[in-house]
């Protein structure tokens, strides 16, 4: 993984090359909650979401999730951040930031996690997999709701929605 200095992007040399995954990198997000906070996840023989401070280029912390980490994903509200899986369990993961404490875990979809996107609202996370649908969970919520979701979670777990979305989709 490399990163480059927009000011100096026309070198071609990279400002860090991040070498501490063990196979590719698969997914990436910018936290919006702390400056220069970078986390990255690596495919199935790596299995990590790493942290990283983009100012300085330091890992910050390493978690094995057990499976290739497929999309990443952070709360906007809260210091979490919604991880998605392959093999074998094809699920999301919820984290508390920056314990790493798994806070739930989501199961539905059939095959590969492969993206995730956050509702304009904040609130609600689609999910696309490779078993050709999209869910839609009510996972974040803002926070004079969260006590509330929170319990609710608990109690019976967050519930999706799916939609099937039939076959390859190619824009030309």
């Amino acid at each position: 993984l490399c990163l480059w200095d927009a000011a100096t992007s026309s070198t071609s040399t990279p400002r860090f090359a991040l070498t501490e995954h063990q196979a590719a990198v698969k997914a990436f997000a910018w936290s919006p909650h702390e400056r220069n906070l970078l986390a990255t996840g690596g495919g199935t023989a790596d299995r990590t979401i790493k942290f990283w401070n983009g100012q300085t280029g330091a890992m910050l912390n390493s978690i094995d999730t057990g499976s290739q980490v497929c999309a990443l994903q952070w709360n906007p509200f809260e210091k979490e951040i919604l991880s998605s899986h392959g093999f074998a369990r094809n699920q999301l993961c919820l984290w508390k930031y920056p314990t790493m404490a798994k806070v739930k875990e989501f199961e539905g979809h059939t095959a590969r996690v492969l993206h995730m996107a956050c509702s304009p609202d904040g609130g609600t996370v689609v999910s696309a997999a490779a078993d050709e649908t999209l869910r839609f969970w009510n996972i974040f919520e803002a926070p004079h709701k969260l006590s509330t979701k929170r319990s609710a979670l608990d109690a019976q777990g967050a519930k999706s929605k799916k939609l099937n979305y039939g076959g390859s989709c190619c824009c030309r």
